[in-house]
């Protein structure tokens, strides 16, 4: 297993920390939980985006093509 070790601003620490302290773990146990459910789920974002981008600048493909 990995460390790794980040610096924050104290404004964000400071809401790490009560964030945390509010669900009763540790903020070690926050940012774990947080890095975990985004890297389950990276490739929805992209797909969400490209899907957008494609709708929104459909006609202008059309033209295009």
């Amino acid at each position: 297993m990995d460390t790794f070790t980040i610096e924050l601003p104290e404004e964000q620490s400071q809401q790490l920390r009560e964030r945390a302290r509010e669900a009763g773990i540790s903020p070690e146990q926050l940012l774990r939980s947080g890095v975990q459910e985004w890297l389950a789920r990276p490739g929805q974002d992209f797909g969400s985006a490209a899907t957008y981008v494609l709708q929104k600048n459909r006609e202008l493909y059309r033209r295009l093509a």
